[in-house]
């Protein structure tokens, strides 16, 4: 492993409404350096396609060791790490370019899934040794997260890659549930702790593994 290479985390803009984005917020907070390996921090569209090709062309340019999307899941209470993407686009709201898919490919002909490259499982027990609730997901769901996943780990495949990937949802923050009763929430410096404690052990598993 390359001890200089650097960790490729982003996070999404605003949507849906919101004034804020709950992974945004949590990427911004992570610290430049982790254990040696610069962090470049990328803010995505919540956009089906161009989303997709920002995250390319970073990790074609950046060529990581590790890269790591974030995204919000307004109503989980969990911090979850996908474990799946699948080759398909539905949207019950438009993105923020107005575009509404309703069952479309993301790559046409290509797999219809990809397994996320971290390890999963580690980086949700590393998460809760940190103190941060955190729990393995099974599924992205099928609007701009999942896109950019699928598209991050096409790219790898098609490009032969070995780069640990995946992707991160995070709960709403705090301001964002004031006017929703109910809904769970996470402060953000709480949701980058969990962040950072999964690249360390992605780290460590790079390594010993």
């Amino acid at each position: 492993m390359d001890v200089s290479a650097p960790i490729l985390v982003s996070g999404f803009e605003p949507f849906g409404g919101e004034t804020v984005n709950a992974s945004w917020e949590a990427v911004r907070l992570l610290p430049d350096e982790i254990d040696g390996h610069p962090v470049k921090k990328l803010l995505l569209p919540v956009e089906f396609g161009r989303s997709g090709d920002v995250l390319e062309e970073a990790i074609c340019a950046e060529r990581p060791c590790i890269a790591i999307a974030v995204g919000e899941a307004g109503g989980r209470a969990h911090l979850t790490v996908e474990r799946v993407a699948v080759n398909l686009m539905r949207a019950r709201i438009p993105d923020n370019a107005g575009f509404q898919p309703d069952g479309i490919s993301i790559v046409p002909g290509g797999p219809d899934a990809y397994l996320a490259t971290l390890p999963v499982d580690a980086c949700v027990e590393a998460a809760r040794k940190a103190g941060v609730p955190a729990q393995p997901s099974e599924t992205a769901g099928l609007y701009v997260c999942n896109q950019a996943l699928y598209r991050m780990l096409h790219v790898m495949s098609c490009n032969h890659m070995h780069i640990k990937a995946g992707f991160i949802h995070v709960p709403y923050l705090p301001c964002q549930v004031l006017e929703k009763p109910g809904k769970p929430f996470c402060p953000a410096d709480i949701s980058a702790a969990g962040i950072v404690a999964a690249i360390r052990e992605t780290l460590c598993f790079r390594v010993v593994r």
